[in-house]
């Protein structure tokens, strides 16, 4: 499990749950990151966790927070992808 720590709630730092989009291309991966940054979503191209399997060698990893804001961003410009998991 990967957490990121990113969020202060009363004064202490709150863990934020990351999610990972596996895709079937490179280039697919790469396309999504440029989209989802102009929609100022964060994002990180990332190798794909080794109890994941993909055709492709990395994944772009988000808030899961973000969810359906990502999954709409690949449907809307029907972006290819296996599937989302959280991490």
């Amino acid at each position: 499990m990967i957490i990121i720590m990113n969020r202060k709630v009363d004064g202490m730092t709150e863990p934020l749950q990351k999610s990972v989009v596996i895709f079937y291309s490179t280039s697919a991966a790469i396309k999504a990151e440029s989209l989802a940054k102009k929609q100022s979503l964060t994002v990180k191209l990332i190798p794909v966790p080794r109890h994941l399997s993909s055709d492709c060698g990395i994944c772009l990893s988000f808030n899961s927070n973000d969810i359906q804001r990502m999954e709409g961003i690949l449907n809307y410009n029907k972006i290819e992808y296996d599937s989302t998991y959280n991490l």
